[in-house]
């Protein structure tokens, strides 16, 4: 019957597809390019889809100076917590001239897919596990805000539609996402206790510290670098909880770090150390 069925349908013309589009396609499917930037006698590599990749691998030093000097001190083989890993520029980076073992949370679909391709690119799979997922103080499903749907786009929001100043915001796209804690996914074993934790989400910087209650009070962990607002009192508060924890930073690499103009104005990286 099924075969009747087959022969009396009536047989559809291929789609015509301009051959520019075709050949664009060929292109593509034969390997997005992949630049190698040679550093201290290694090769870090990065997949270039669009622009915004490329301008990310273009100002690789010049962007956050202060994270490629910490990434630098952090000890051979140490073990990295990137959280925010966007493409996975800094992942990359430490994978191959720090050897570092690192977990990396990326819950953005097209960044969290170039992520994994740069871990590929570096034959770092056994080095790097990359996670599509937040980290926030509680694990729950929810949905996150992007503020434009662009690889290697930023200041997206999970479980709020807020920019990264905390202010509402209307977003082009909502993605379905969870999230999870640090003190929890250690107790699960997920990942060891990291040495190092590199911080940048947007404006949820506090929640993150505040699902790792437990990580930072144990000793292992020896230095942070985070994203800090000032103009945000949750972001003030890092400083007096860390403080707490018996870690400190350094005003001046903090007044170094911190944007002079533009939106970002006074935002900077703060590295925290024991």
């Amino acid at each position: 019957m099924l075969q009747m069925l087959a022969e009396t349908e009536p047989r559809r013309p291929n789609m015509q597809i301009d051959p520019r589009v075709i050949e664009a396609v060929k292109r593509y499917d034969a390997g997005m390019p992949v630049i190698g930037i040679p550093y201290k006698g290694k090769k870090l590599r990065y997949a270039l889809p669009g622009k915004t990749p490329l301008w990310r691998v273009q100002t690789l030093f010049t962007k956050e100076p202060s994270t490629i000097e910490w990434l630098e001190s952090i000890e051979m083989g140490g073990t990295l917590l990137d959280v925010g890993a966007n493409v996975g520029m800094y992942t990359v980076f430490a994978a191959v001239i720090r050897d570092a073992r690192v977990f990396a949370f990326e819950p953005e679909s097209q960044n969290y897919a170039l992520l994994c391709r740069n871990i590929v690119s570096n034959s770092l799979s056994e080095r790097v596990t990359a996670f599509c997922c937040a980290l926030s103080d509680e694990a729950k499903f929810s949905t996150i805000h992007l503020s434009d749907f662009t690889i290697g786009g930023s200041c997206h929001s999970f479980d709020e539609s807020v920019d990264f100043k905390l202010e509402q915001r209307k977003s082009p796209f909502i993605q379905g996402c969870f999230s999870a804690r640090i003190d929890q996914l250690i107790a699960d074993g997920v990942m060891p206790v990291p040495s190092h934790i590199k911080l940048d989400v947007d404006g949820f910087e506090h929640k993150v510290i505040a699902g790792a209650a437990e990580t930072l009070r144990n000793p292992a962990v020896k230095s942070l670098i985070i994203e800090i607002n000032p103009h945000l009192a949750e972001h003030r508060g890092i400083l007096d909880h860390l403080s707490e924890l018996g870690f400190s930073y350094d005003p001046a690499q903090v007044a170094r770090a911190a944007r002079t103009e533009g939106a970002f104005t006074g935002v900077g990286e703060y590295v925290f150390r024991r």
